[in-house]
């Protein structure tokens, strides 16, 4: 039976995010200069290092058994995958932006207009269901400098922060969806066992990543009050004290919102809160 083969980004934040992720799973491996595959020491899996928009038809197309690629290129290219797990990273919107003077309203005022965009399947299809009918300028990047050059209208493209559009004077006008990066399972994978095992290794970091420990202790009779705080991922563990009617409290909380809970745990008497890290988990 051929190695299973993981098709991740070659190059850019995404690539790095993605190898972190795979070496946090246990998956070890080694790129050797600008090499196409490297294997994974432990595993009969093999990485292939792909452009991030070629792995949803690799994928599709049975090249590879799983891959780590955005949501936007996903449905962008057309393609039936089995999204196996969101890996929590490089959130982001795809985004009808004009100019901040312009006197369009919603997308459908778009009609007859020039779009720019590196979405023109996604593009098109968003505008036609709000009767839009465009001319759909493609390109492979920078996009935002085509309205000072005079090639659109206006833009579809993604947009984190909104920094980017500030500085070119843009405006959002619609959002057409919300996406993050995902692993996919091609519907022709060859060892779906394997494939299991590496999506749960995966499903451990990202778990792990989004939360961490939190360890205090309590009053008795404040107890109630910390659990109701703390509910934990399914519940807390209390243990007893030396100290007459003290326990001991830990629990799983959400990383974003730990200052929140230990200033609120603080407020219902807990003394001794510590946060610890959790570098890898099974749930």
């Amino acid at each position: 039976m051929p190695n299973l083969r993981i098709g991740i980004p070659s190059k850019g934040r995404l690539a790095e995010a993605a190898a972190t992720l795979l070496k946090e799973a246990g998956l070890s491996f080694r790129r050797q200069d600008r090499s196409l595959f490297a294997k994974v020491k432990e595993m009969d899996i093999d990485i292939c290092f792909l452009r991030t928009d070629d792995i949803p038809v690799m994928c599709a197309e049975g090249a590879i058994g799983l891959g780590i690629t955005g949501g936007d290129l996903i449905e962008e290219a057309g393609v039936e995958l089995t999204q196996r797990l969101s890996l929590g990273l490089g959130g982001c919107r795809l985004a009808i932006c004009v100019p901040e003077d312009s006197p369009y309203k919603t997308a459908a005022d778009l009609n007859g207009a020039r779009i720019a965009t590196s979405f023109p399947h996604i593009t098109r299809e968003y505008l036609a269901k709000q009767g839009a009918d465009c001319h759909t300028v493609e390109l492979s990047g920078s996009v935002e400098a085509t309205i000072t050059l005079g090639v659109a209208d206006g833009i579809v493209d993604l947009v984190e922060t909104g920094s980017t559009l500030a500085a070119n004077r843009l405006r959002i006008l619609e959002t057409i969806g919300s996406y993050e990066t995902v692993l996919v399972e091609s519907a022709s994978v060859v060892d779906r066992e394997l494939a299991d095992r590496v999506v749960r290794r995966l499903e451990g970091v990202v778990i792990a990543r989004s939360y961490s420990l939190l360890e205090y202790n309590i009053e008795e009779k404040n107890l109630a009050t910390a659990e109701e705080i703390t509910p934990g991922y399914s519940s807390p563990t209390v243990n007893k004290l030396e100290r007459e009617g003290w326990y001991s409290v830990r629990a799983m909380v959400p990383r974003k919102q730990v200052i929140g809970i230990m200033e609120k745990l603080e407020a219902a008497g807990a003394q001794a809160i510590l946060e610890t890290a959790i570098q890898n988990c099974r749930l």
